[in-house]
């Protein structure tokens, strides 16, 4: 005979976390610490929501997620039953940029995306793309706008991409230009135009998350170099370049994902000299290059693009809807790589251009981003004070951007407090899942302009404390 349990579950009213999300974790941890037993039947709706005098509306949502999740079974007229799985731990789903890249895009995310890589709402540029929109709606040339474009993109955003890079002194020709579907196309396709399979490929460690699985479906060897708050370790650079001969190196010098650092003009001078002597080109990713200043050091305006593939975007600047990105390099360099953008898209998406454009030419794209900068900055103040106050260590305090890097006063499992801070709504990004081989790291990434939230304090704060 199956037996019925009635769990003690004791939800608080009082506490900011709602009490839906009080329930899922609560029984999330019961499942798996063994109070709640495989085969065991739950009480009904109704009999639960009387247990925790809550609606059964609660109730039915608390279970839904639960049976989504993998950790119960729902059974016809049967009722509620817990997943009969020995090995209930291992059949979740791992923690890695796949589960982070899930978990905030899928429709049932969690409320507060503390752990997310762009911009909140309140940050996107809305009116100027309503504006952009508009203007592109009576434009005369709206028609050859919907019609194939060039390979290279949109010829006279290409344009003000040259004179925004001029400004911080990063020469380039037009033939050099090329948009694409957003930064992570650009990355995809010079990876596809200088490696082939078994090439070995250098990365900031820890880094930009989504680069990993790339890199692994491209079949490429991966070296990790250890990030300091300088840069990239010039020792630890050296030692790869002279035991793996990589053929490049993939790094962030301005606003650095997942650390929030930016590089030294010591640190870029260093990189620079080593890649040279040991033919390594590099590949600049600086999605965040125009939240800096335009004096700010980076590889692109210390080799003028002679060595580097400077990649950059829009989407995190103007809207991550957008999806408009861009390289620029060496115009022969740039003829290998448009050949693999005709073979996967043809062309680039010439409406998105267009908008871009429009917000450039008429002032408002400088306006933004000088109050963006503003925003971004007070953001990081407020982040990372409200980060010290609930016991967390911060590995530096960044001049801005979206990213502030921090970890608990004391070693904890952080996959398992992302578990627990899933099921409380809230999506935090262990610091494993930026690490190129998931190596074990205390540290978690915050999104600033996502972390306004006091439930998300009072979490981490009982995180710290002990649950």
């Amino acid at each position: 005979m199956v037996k019925t349990v009635s769990p003690s579950i004791v939800l608080d009213p009082g506490q900011p976390t709602p009490l839906i999300s009080q329930l899922v974790a609560t029984m999330t941890e019961q499942i798996h610490n063994g109070t709640l037993l495989a085969q065991e039947r739950l009480p009904s709706i109704r009999r639960m929501a009387a247990l925790c005098n809550v609606s059964p509306i609660t109730v039915a949502n608390a279970y839904t997620r639960l049976v989504s999740a993998g950790l119960l079974d729902v059974r016809d007229r049967g009722g509620y039953y817990v997943k009969a799985s020995p090995l209930l731990a291992t059949q979740r789903p791992p923690i890695d940029s796949l589960w982070l890249l899930q978990h905030a895009y899928e429709d049932n995310a969690p409320v507060i995306k503390a752990g997310c890589g762009w911009l909140a709402q309140p940050y996107i540029f809305t009116n100027a793309v309503k504006q952009g929109l508009k203007a592109l709606e009576q434009s005369p040339n709206l028609a050859s706008m919907l019609d194939y474009g060039s390979p290279y993109g949109l010829t006279e955003l290409r344009r003000s991409i040259r004179r925004l890079l001029a400004k911080r002194d990063i020469p380039c020709v037009e033939d050099g230009i090329i948009l694409t579907h957003g930064a992570s196309q650009a990355l995809e396709l010079v990876l596809r135009a200088l490696t082939q399979p078994d090439d070995t490929v250098l990365v900031d460690d820890p880094g930009y998350c989504n680069l990993y699985p790339l890199l692994q479906s491209l079949g490429l060897k991966v070296i990790g170099i250890a990030r300091t708050h300088a840069g990239p370790s010039p020792e630890l650079f050296e030692r790869a370049v002279k035991t793996y001969q990589p053929k490049l190196f993939v790094t962030t010098s301005i606003l650095h994902n997942p650390t929030g650092s930016c590089v030294t003009s010591a640190n870029v001078e260093a990189i620079h000299a080593l890649a040279v002597q040991h033919g390594v080109a590099i590949i600049e990713d600086n999605i965040f290059l125009d939240l800096t200043p335009e004096s700010q050091p980076c590889h692109a305006r210390y080799d003028k693009l002679q060595n580097i593939i400077h990649i950059s975007s829009f989407s995190k600047t103007i809207a991550p809807g957008l999806r408009v990105g861009y390289l620029a390099c060496a115009p022969e360099v740039g003829k290998r790589i448009l050949r693999y953008k005709m073979a996967a898209s043809l062309t680039s998406a010439g409406l998105n251009e267009a908008t871009v454009l429009s917000i450039i030419k008429t002032g408002q794209y400088g306006h933004h981003l000088t109050d963006l900068r503003e925003r971004l900055f007070q953001a990081q103040k407020t982040v990372c004070q409200s980060l010290v106050n609930v016991g967390m260590t911060l590995s530096l305090r960044p001049m801005g951007g979206l990213f502030a890097w921090a970890r608990f006063g004391k070693d904890v499992s952080t996959h398992a407090v992302a578990e627990r801070a899933a099921a409380d709504d809230i999506l935090l990004a262990p610091g494993s899942l930026f690490r190129p081989e998931r190596s074990d790291s205390q540290w978690f990434r915050f999104n600033v302009t996502h972390s306004n939230h006091a439930r998300l304090y009072a979490f981490l704060e009982k995180e710290n404390k002990g649950r």
